[in-house]
């Protein structure tokens, strides 16, 4: 009897192409983002590293997994830096919500004392503890419509400053013990986060300048997810401009969202311009 090919066997094909689709899909993602890193380190002959941040989907069983800067982080930036000569510039690109104020003052403090210019390249925002690693690099290349935010210190689910006032505007006795020592903690935590970020803008600004931002940016002005845009941070006197190399658009791009079933923004992905102006021109 001749074999053939059962619906069993075609299930188990379909199974095991299904099942390795995310894992192939992955490495030609890896693989492209290597292709241009390298483009844009030859570009611009610097050291290029990403810290991006996006939802993550755990492959087959897909639940959404929400990614932070974290100590792994920390320890992957920092090799890198040691793996570049001293007098290399850095391009870092940040993409990120922020995360845990050790592995980012790890990685700002890192970026600070590299000898070559450092540039901070934010597409879309570098919030909390991304902010401060783009305060660490000599200059911040944002998009027109991307943003910063506040690197107050945070206690669980709120922020420092405003566990703090709670001991300056209630009578104590009228506070428990529970409160009182979190504000005690809070406290401790905004002098400390105000002399990191003194020391981080050391030299990069007069010292009157740097107390104005240590002051403005970690003592609780604004909510924490306040956006810092372009124009407010040019405001604050920080060193930024709007000169993204096109390379760095096409490198997120390269960093997809999970796939939904059904998207929430379509468009054609070709570049779309005016027509020239005068009617219809025909090549000769």
């Amino acid at each position: 009897m001749g074999g053939g090919i059962s619906g069993f066997d075609i299930f188990w094909i379909f199974f095991i192409l299904m099942t390795l689709h995310p894992l192939l899909r992955q490495r030609f993602l890896e693989a492209a983002r290597q292709r241009m890193i390298r483009k844009l380190e030859q570009k611009r002959n610097s050291r290029v590293i990403l810290l991006v941040h996006r939802q993550e989907t755990m492959s087959f069983f897909g639940f959404p997994i929400m990614r932070f800067i974290d100590i792994n982080d920390s320890e992957q930036v920092i090799r890198a830096i040691h793996l570049t000569d001293p007098e290399v510039p850095i391009d870092i690109i940040l993409h990120t919500p922020g995360g845990l104020v050790l592995a980012a003052l790890q990685i700002a403090l890192a970026v600070k004392r590299h000898k070559g210019k450092v540039t901070a390249f934010v597409p879309h925002y570098a919030m909390s503890g991304g902010t401060l690693i783009a305060l660490a690099a000599d200059e911040i290349v944002m998009d027109e419509h991307a943003v910063l935010g506040p690197v107050d210190p945070q206690l669980g689910q709120f922020p420092a400053a405003s566990v703090a006032k709670v001991l300056r505007e209630k009578p104590l006795e009228r506070i428990d013990d529970q409160t009182i020592i979190m504000a005690d903690v809070a406290e401790k935590a905004l002098r400390q986060m105000k002399q990191n970020l003194k020391e981080l803008l050391q030299g990069k600004f007069p010292p009157q300048k740097v107390e104005e931002l240590a002051e403005i940016l970690s003592q609780g002005r604004w909510t924490h997810d306040y956006p810092i845009t372009f124009d407010e941070a040019k405001k604050l006197g920080l060193p930024v401009s709007t000169q993204m190399p096109e390379e760095i658009y096409e490198l997120m791009s390269l960093f997809p969202q999970p796939v939904r079933q059904q998207p929430s923004v379509e468009f054609a992905p070709s570049p779309r311009r005016m027509p020239p102006r005068g009617g219809h021109h025909h090549a000769i």
